[in-house]
């Protein structure tokens, strides 16, 4: 199967089961019996997964812990070879051909670290340049270009220990991109920075996408990253992709619908809000949300007001994290 001139990863019928050993019983006795006679149970952790991106996107692969992505990702960068499925990966198959894949490929994880704790960033660039065989030309410019991007003059010449979280981050990037890669894995980029720090490396992994149509595939669970870093959004829930498209065609399932936080004079009944989807509730107040699409917000506030006095309304737009926890569910 041949990728078509926009596509990048082309992914079918993806499929990635493990057996877990499963421990009866506790204690030393149970342990060395597993030994002799071991049970395991079969997790399916990608079940059928459909899926292509094209160059140069910047796509965001989310989902609630144990969804599967993290294995989806360890296939992609050839760490984890599937149980059935074809994956092609810039004209590559990642688990067999990953001594020339690799060097297509950059990975940058909020966890792991490429740095070497003792020495100065710049080493491990350095170290880098020898990995992937850069010219000195190519990586004097890019390393120069990146430094000036992410203002890290002072940062590389310092130990990796007297680094800050976010700093760390820039040069974890830095690191994945001095090769210049076609595709970059980002697994959790920003978990734990500041806000300034996510500022610079959103505007930093932009400018990169935008001047060298750089792939990239983001795993998050900050919708801040998402909202400001990608067109296109992938859902997965267990083992299985359950929304794909655009991130503005999701913003549209939740722009209609609106939340309503009510305060009463006097105690109310649950069952008055039986129409409505009751986020929270309280005899003196409640939080519901409404479907404009429906009912017009005129026609719901009047149906309230019948029912019960109220003392205060407060009206606020669902968000897109609303809208995401109920995918999860499908």
């Amino acid at each position: 199967m041949v990728l078509d001139n926009e596509e990048i990863i082309r992914i079918k019928n993806l499929k990635k089961v493990f057996q877990v050993p499963l421990k009866e019983g506790e204690g030393l006795l149970s342990s060395v019996k597993q030994l002799f006679n071991r049970k395991y149970v079969t997790v399916t952790a990608i079940d059928s997964i459909d899926l292509s991106i094209n160059k140069g996107e910047i796509m965001a692969l989310i989902g609630p812990n144990g969804s599967g992505k993290s294995t989806t990702i360890k296939v992609l960068t050839g760490t984890l070879f599937p149980t059935r499925g074809y994956v092609n990966v810039s004209g590559y198959t990642p688990w067999v051909d990953r001594k020339y894949y690799v060097k297509k490929i950059g990975v940058v994880t909020g966890q792991r670290s490429q740095l070497i704790w003792d020495l100065p960033p710049i080493d491990t660039f350095v170290f880098n340049r020898e990995v992937y065989k850069i010219k000195k030309e190519n990586y004097n410019k890019t390393l120069s270009d990146f430094t000036e991007l992410l203002n890290l003059h002072e940062i590389i010449k310092r130990p990796v220990r007297q680094l800050s979280l976010g700093e760390r981050m820039k040069c974890e990037l830095v690191c994945a991109l001095l090769h210049e890669p076609e595709i970059v894995y980002l697994d959790e980029p920003t978990i734990g920075l500041d806000l300034n720090a996510k500022t610079a490396i959103h505007k930093f992994i932009k400018q990169i996408n935008e001047d060298k149509k750089t792939t990239f595939i983001l795993t998050t669970h900050d919708l801040d990253d998402v909202e400001t870093l990608c067109e296109n959004i992938t859902i997965i829930n267990k083992g299985s992709i359950v929304y794909r498209d655009s991130l503005n065609n999701l913003k549209k399932l939740v722009s209609n619908k609106r939340i309503i936080n009510l305060t009463f004079s006097v105690e109310s009944k649950k069952e008055v809000f039986a129409g409505y989807e009751i986020l929270d509730w309280k005899p003196l107040s409640t939080k519901i949300k409404v479907n404009l699409n429906l009912k017009n917000m005129q026609e719901t506030l009047s149906d309230i007001l019948r029912a019960v006095p109220c003392t205060d309304i407060t009206i606020e737009s669902a968000g897109i994290e609303d809208i995401i926890s109920q995918i999860y569910t499908w």
